[in-house]
């Protein structure tokens, strides 16, 4: 796994695929965004790393346009200037929590190390992507 941080960006597969995304023409890249996101969300059996990767920075990627949201890594983040994304927050929350579920890969990778950070950072996309009643303002975790 070629992963050097938590963040949602900070591994080899998640930097490919919004390379990718940067590739794609502007009008292709809000499905390539959806299609990441069900993939993983979809699964009903073993989750591979690498479409949970990619399903994690899909979700950044929506999340960075939510209240509350931080921006995508400028560095290993997409280039190019994505569309509105916030029609797929559901979608996102769903992929998220088939990450968190076994059968993922992800999941044991991360329980093979101290992966205490790395389920803060995905619990924190969780927060921005989950809708609040109006007025209230997101928790920080």
């Amino acid at each position: 796994m070629g992963t050097w941080d938590v963040g949602p960006f900070d591994n080899d597969t998640a930097a490919d695929w919004c390379g990718g995304l940067d590739d794609a023409a502007p009008d292709a890249r809000l499905g390539l965004v959806r299609d990441t996101l069900a993939r993983a969300a979809d699964t009903l059996g073993y989750l591979d790393a690498d479409v949970a990767d990619e399903a994690v920075a899909a979700a950044a990627l929506v999340a960075a346009q939510c209240p509350g949201g931080e921006p995508a890594d400028p560095h290993y983040g997409p280039d190019e200037p994505v569309p509105d994304l916030t029609a797929l927050r559901a979608l996102a929350l769903q992929a998220l929590d088939r990450v968190m579920t076994d059968p993922s890969e992800l999941l044991e990778l991360w329980a093979q190390s101290d992966g205490a950070p790395w389920h803060a950072a995905v619990n924190r996309l969780r927060s921005t992507l989950t809708p609040r009643p109006p007025g209230e303002q997101p928790r920080l975790t």
